[in-house]
């Protein structure tokens, strides 16, 4: 059983690095292991802003996010163990799911 974050880099950003704890701004997709698309924030062209912690994201988000720039885009597969585990989340992602995400930095802010 996978029990770690792929990431593989499609850009390398120059900006700040993300860390946990930091507020981001990210644009992304989310995919279930058969490419459906499971939610995604230019639907609505509405950047997501997020804490890096460990009450409002994902483990696989803050493991896979951890030091990528802004300006970077990454693609995350992530394993259930580190998502939504044995948890049905809505209608939209089932138990024990592996998800994927692509992910664009948009901004780091951090309490420096």
């Amino acid at each position: 059983m996978q029990d770690e974050v792929k990431i593989t880099d499609v850009t390398e950003g120059s900006g700040k690095a993300a860390e946990r704890g930091a507020l981001i701004t990210v644009h992304y997709r989310g995919y279930l292991e058969d490419g459906s698309e499971f939610d995604s924030s230019y639907k609505n062209d509405a950047p997501f802003q997020i804490v890096l912690s460990n009450k409002r994201v994902i483990q696989g988000w803050i493991l896979g996010l951890n030091g990528m720039k802004e300006g970077g885009k990454r693609k995350l597969w992530v394993p259930a163990s580190l998502a939504y585990g044995e948890r049905q989340i809505g209608n939209m992602i089932p138990p024990d799911a592996n998800l994927t995400f692509e992910i664009e930095l948009l901004e780091v802010l951090t309490r420096d």
